[in-house]
């Protein structure tokens, strides 16, 4: 018997020293690069704990969140909808941001007071991030839910558009009711990925409307389950901000600056998009092999995005296709055929998995020197 209560006292001990010291590290940290004149924040403004629909407890999303190398999240837990009531009563619909907040203190990872305005079609789902008090937006009446957050200057953004829940043809429905948000300034930005989902009617409504566009994992579960086990990392949002502060942040949200990526999959528009990509890739060298006018350019894919390009040059590869791809964080040999030696080369790609518009990609240039 003592034997037993020994090893129970030595397991709770560990336990506790786990729970009191856990990692922040090990897990797939993301890196894009920063473009010039903006800070490359990495964001996921759509997640949800037990004080709504969500599976952990809110310190878990941060801890994910660190573990990722993220810069800025926000618990938008549902305002109407909380299924875990009967066992965590919470009359305060702020109490999950306090405890992210908590938990990040000490921390470089910006915590957003957010929260998830969900009623029925045509209203649907939306987001309301940089609020002072969620309780405020809980009405009866849904417009004066969006009314209460433009008064409390929130960026607003309309989540999931595309699900079937709320359309069955699986195509975003763009009602009276998002057309007056709108028009009324109280709706900002528009989820073109949301989970698993890329919808590019989505974008389309982005683009007609100027809508920012965002990208967001929706998570309810574990990250390492729904995303990283399964060789993906969770669908972000990269916002272009002067700095990394909250100010910053909310200031490049409501401007527009941001680009959509779930994997090897960039939305943006391409003001912001083309200057990312070609951040993306640093040209590590440039060299004819001897005695040929064959060139060797040695590319090297900085971002955690496995990049998909196909040639546009007036050149061809030698022993390569057009299409190729460079892996993310890791580096690509491109044999140009110049015919003539050349000083400079200017190397044009077009980006396959990346979108300015349905069905349209972009196309990004780089000035190689030659040694």
């Amino acid at each position: 018997m003592k034997k037993h209560l020994l090893l129970l006292w030595y397991c709770g001990m560990s336990f506790l020293m786990h729970a009191q010291e856990h990692d922040h590290t090990g897990g797939t940290a993301l890196t894009y690069p920063d473009i010039e004149g903006y800070r490359t924040l990495k964001t996921d403004l759509h997640m949800h704990s037990v004080f709504s629909d969500g599976n952990v407890w809110p310190t878990i999303r941060v801890i994910e969140a660190l573990r990722e190398n993220l810069d800025a999240i926000s618990l938008t837990e549902h305002l109407e909808y909380q299924p875990h009531a009967a066992d965590i009563p919470h009359p305060d619909r702020n109490r999950a941001h306090a405890l992210a907040m908590e938990e990040a203190k000490e921390h470089d990872l910006l915590i957003v007071h957010g929260s998830e305005i969900t009623r029925s079609e045509p209203v649907g789902h939306s987001n309301a991030v940089f609020i002072n008090d969620a309780n405020r937006l809980l009405t009866d009446k849904p417009e004066n839910a969006f009314k209460e957050a433009k008064k409390q200057n929130a960026f607003v953004f309309w989540n999931h558009p595309a699900w079937y829940d709320q359309s069955p043809t699986g195509n975003p429905i763009l009602s009276d009711f998002q057309k007056e948000r709108i028009k009324r300034g109280e709706l900002q930005g528009i989820e073109v990925i949301n989970y698993l989902d890329y919808a590019e009617e989505s974008l389309a409504i982005a683009l007609e409307n100027n809508l920012t566009i965002m990208g967001t994992s929706d998570i309810h579960g574990l990250i390492d389950w729904d995303y990283t086990q399964k060789g993906n990392h969770r669908p972000i949002t990269l916002v272009f901000a002067k700095e990394k502060s909250l100010e910053s942040l909310q200031e490049a949200l409501f401007a527009g600056r941001t680009v959509a990526v779930y994997n090897d999959l960039l939305v943006g528009r391409p003001e912001f998009l083309e200057p990312l990509l070609k951040a993306s890739i640093e040209v590590v060298e440039a060299f004819y092999i001897e005695k040929t006018q064959v060139l060797e350019v040695m590319l090297k894919n900085t971002s955690s995005s496995n990049l998909l390009f196909e040639n546009q040059m007036p050149f061809t590869f030698y022993s390569s296709p057009p299409i190729f791809e460079i892996e993310a964080e890791s580096t690509k040999t491109l044999s140009i055929k110049t015919l003539e030696r050349l000083p400079t080369v200017n190397l044009q790609l077009r980006a396959l998995g990346a979108y300015t518009a349905p069905k349209q990609h972009p196309v990004v240039s780089w000035q190689i020197s030659v040694e």
